[in-house]
């Protein structure tokens, strides 16, 4: 099978609307949690989130376009038109059906269905957008990309909860692999700070509560962690077969070696103890890179400041690297940007690649009050330097997704 190399990256988070400003903040531990001021919380549990600040489509869409889609939708084409430009890749007449798209959102156009709805209810059933459908649904985004940057290739939307921008990310890597694309644009976006999903997260008691000190709320691994804080963002790839971008002269920022997904088969939100599902897909994305555990430097953690999910991710790590586990650097992004649902595990491999690039390990920021169910290195507080050869990124997600990538540095 083909060698899949990755050329190109796009990211949009609460810290900043494109890859360096994000980058550069996420290196200094900055918070971008703040209060809520897309609508009025006076009303809710939880105030704060990590909304995205001052994000401009017109550099990326027409007027037209910014009108007929959802704010996920216009994330998603900017950062893969920054991906695209990052990778200096041109889609054109010729090599336009060797490009594809598959890009992921676990709500999909949520804002426009909260705006709709008010209007359904206020004005009645002939007031409803004609654009509305397209606007959101899940694959929205994958259909918009690939028709203002005329990728003519297979293109798909993968859904899949909090594990939707791994899954996108190893579905497409399979795709060049398998001879299907000769490049891919791949990950997930994300918009969700929207009053119902605020309201459906806090009565599951996913969320923290934490609204005096919003900076400090998410707290991955913390043994005071009281739940995640939504985010919102978007983080893309572009993938490529080797020989494709050795062809057209790339400069290849890494190698994307391994990809495996894999089911809990237990319950809609919770996880098992024992850790089998991320466990099995860590293990098997490993097989699939030829790589043995010891051989792993760093790993990009869901670690979603929730006390379940945080334990259990720590299991499955100590589960899949035995010894080794102790001697892993593992941070979580989501201290600093909350948790972008659907876009997560996009970000977390955009900046494991920056990782392996700048050799700057990103900080667990909060984390004072160690959990003893939590006692692997999280990178506490401060950046750190280091050489990385191979990093890992994991995800998991309602309904049981797992799924796990793996990337290293390129050798010719």
């Amino acid at each position: 099978m083909s060698r899949v190399v990755v050329t190109g990256l796009g990211l949009i988070t609460a810290l900043g609307n494109n890859l360096a400003s994000s980058w550069e903040n996420l290196c200094l531990g900055r918070s971008g949690v703040g209060e809520i001021t897309s609508f009025d919380t006076g009303q809710y549990r939880v105030h704060i989130g990590a909304e995205i600040a001052d994000f401009d489509p017109s550099p990326y869409m027409s007027a037209k376009d910014i009108r007929r889609s959802d704010p996920y939708e216009h994330l998603a084409v900017a950062a893969a038109r920054q991906a695209l430009t990052h990778a200096e890749l041109k889609i054109t007449q010729e090599n336009a059906h060797d490009v594809g798209v598959c890009v992921g959102s676990s709500i999909g156009g949520v804002v426009t269905m909260h705006e709709q709805f008010r209007i359904f209810h206020e004005k009645g059933p002939q007031h409803i957008s004609p654009f509305c459908i397209n606007m959101t649904i899940p694959d929205g985004a994958t259909g918009i990309i690939s028709i203002l940057t005329g990728a003519k290739g297979p293109i798909w939307a993968t859904v899949s909860a909090c594990a939707t921008g791994a899954n996108a990310i190893g579905q497409a890597w399979d795709a060049i692999r398998q001879g299907n694309a000769q490049a891919m644009i791949a990950g997930g976006a994300e918009k969700a700070i929207v009053p119902i999903c605020v309201a459906a997260f806090d009565n599951i008691r996913s969320l923290s509560r934490q609204n005096c000190h919003p900076e400090r709320a998410s707290r991955p691994f913390d043994a005071t962690r009281d739940g995640f804080v939504l985010g919102e963002g978007a983080g893309m790839l572009i993938l490529e077969d080797l020989e494709f971008a050795q062809a057209r002269g790339a400069h290849i920022l890494a190698e994307m070696v391994g990809y495996a997904s894999v089911a809990e088969a237990y319950h809609v939100t919770s996880l098992t103890r024992d850790a089998e599902g991320l466990t099995t897909a860590m293990r098997k994305a490993l097989r699939k890179a030829k790589l043995l555990p010891k051989q792993v430097d760093y790993i990009s953690a869901h670690g979603t400041s929730t006390t379940c999910n945080d334990a259990t991710e720590t299991r499955a790590i100590k589960q899949c690297f035995g010894e080794h586990a102790s001697r892993l650097s593992i941070s979580s992004n989501k201290s600093m940007i909350g948790h972008t649902l659907g876009a997560a595990g996009a970000i977390n491999a955009v900046t494991s690649i920056m990782t392996m690039i700048t050799g700057i390990i990103t900080p667990t920021i909060n984390l004072h009050s160690p959990d003893p169910e939590c006692d692997l290195d999280y990178v506490p507080n401060e950046a750190r330097r280091a050489d990385v050869n191979v990093a890992m990124s994991s995800s998991m997600g309602f309904g049981g997704h797992n799924a796990c990538l793996v990337f290293r540095q390129y050798e010719k």
